[in-house]
């Protein structure tokens, strides 16, 4: 049996070196734990892989918190998503804390802003990464024309569009249940599921009772975001988006870009960018001490529900896995996302070339409308240039945000912006 010492050493190691987002965290758990450790064979991680995907929330944490379960048990559990998230929450509240006391000075601003315009590409990256995957059959086209133009041109609530789209794919799967891989006996994790619905539920409680503000705002919106959030950081990031900066007025859309670029070249989860609004948006209101308050609050309600669906289906993974309505489910999810995070890339791309942008409605249609006199040459150049690093060149996320961000303070260092 792997020691608990064992335990913390390589999940620790996982979570200092996990950079790059969803794709590379799973790689490199491969990589450690089935090639060189060997504690899962080939066919347990790819059921243990599709079974965290069918979860909201982070699958790479989910994925950890799973492979520590089938080490040490809860323990082992709490363990090894514990630590895939504690070293890039303990960096992000630093830059977050750093971001909240200097973000409006000029250079500061010039860095942020060639941030910001890489950050565009990176979603778009993630965008054809994720439609290059998940849109394999003629009606995933239609459902990610559908979702997009449902985010896009009506504003209807992301909740309702991964709803509708999961139901689609439920009822119109295909083929019958394949028999269930042959699973060893396993000890009942329904305490846990209890306690860790608890630890969920009590704080919430607490904060509505007698905090009743921003804390308890920021802990229902996030609680509410960890439910029906499937499909990946890009899939969170565009449910906040919007309703972080145009519904509470909590953040800018700038600093939601910076969220995402400081969340990028961390180790971690890319969904700690929660911490970094909860942070930033209590800063805002009460100061340092609120804004770590928030903080903790967003890390709470984003990650303590992770844990619950983890417990909860673990042992039943190999069935679930045999099920192919709930995988059709899922595709159409993922099919979905790709027209979330094409809603993402336009808005986000509006907002670092102009600097002014507004909407203009038509009855129930909704669009962006930028103002023409207010457009960046300088964002916009250095949008290009991440393009061309990124997508033509395939140079890594580090380099491109370095250079982007060196480059954006040298324009203001000239007098260019």
């Amino acid at each position: 049996m792997t020691s608990y010492r064992e335990l913390f050493r390589v999940f620790g190691r996982i979570g200092i070196l996990s950079f790059g987002g969803p794709a590379a965290q799973i790689a490199l758990m491969h990589r450690e734990l089935v090639d060189r450790l060997k504690w899962v064979d080939e066919g347990e991680y790819l059921r243990a892989l599709s079974f965290c995907m069918l979860l909201p929330g982070p699958e790479a944490m989910q994925l950890a918190t799973y492979a520590g379960w089938r080490q040490r048990g809860i323990l082992g559990g709490i363990i090894a998503g514990g630590l895939f998230v504690l070293p890039g929450a303990a960096i992000i509240l630093s830059l977050a804390m750093a971001y909240g006391h200097w973000g409006n000075i000029p250079l500061i601003q010039a860095l942020f802003m060639g941030i910001q315009a890489a950050v565009v590409i990176i979603v778009v990256e993630a965008l054809l990464r994720v439609a290059k995957r998940a849109l394999k059959r003629p009606v995933h086209w239609l459902i990610a024309g559908l979702a997009f133009a449902a985010l896009f041109l009506f504003h209807l609530p992301f909740w309702a569009v991964i709803l509708v789209a999961a139901l689609a794919g439920f009822l119109t799967a295909q083929g019958s249940e394949t028999p269930a891989a042959p699973q060893r006996k396993t000890p009942s994790t329904l305490p846990a599921v209890a306690g860790f619905a608890l630890l969920w539920a009590i704080p919430l409680a607490t904060l509505g009772l007698f905090e009743g503000g921003l804390l308890w705002d920021m802990a229902l919106f996030f609680s509410n975001l960890a439910i029906v959030t499937f499909g990946g950081a890009y899939a969170v990031l565009a449910a906040m988006t919007q309703t972080v900066v145009q519904t509470h007025g909590w953040l800018e859309t700038p600093q939601m870009i910076d969220a995402l670029g400081l969340a990028e070249t961390t180790p971690g989860p890319l969904i700690l960018v929660t911490e970094f609004v909860g942070y930033m948006a209590a800063f805002r209101q009460g100061g340092m001490l609120y804004g770590i308050a928030g903080a903790l609050v967003a890390l709470w309600m984003t990650f303590i529900p992770c844990f619950l669906w983890v417990f909860a289906g673990a042992p039943h993974i190999h069935r679930l896995a045999a099920m192919p309505r709930l995988s059709a489910a899922l595709a159409a999810i993922t099919a979905a996302v790709v027209g979330v995070i094409a809603n993402l890339s336009i808005w986000f791309a509006a907002h670092v070339a102009f600097g002014r942008v507004t909407e203009t409605s038509f009855g129930p249609l909704h669009l962006l409308a930028p103002d023409w006199s207010s457009l960046n040459p300088v964002s916009l150049a250095l949008t290009a240039l991440a393009a061309l690093l990124l997508l033509r060149l395939h140079k890594g996320l580090a380099l491109t945000l370095a250079l982007c961000g060196a480059l954006g303070v040298a324009s203001h260092l000239a007098g260019l912006a």
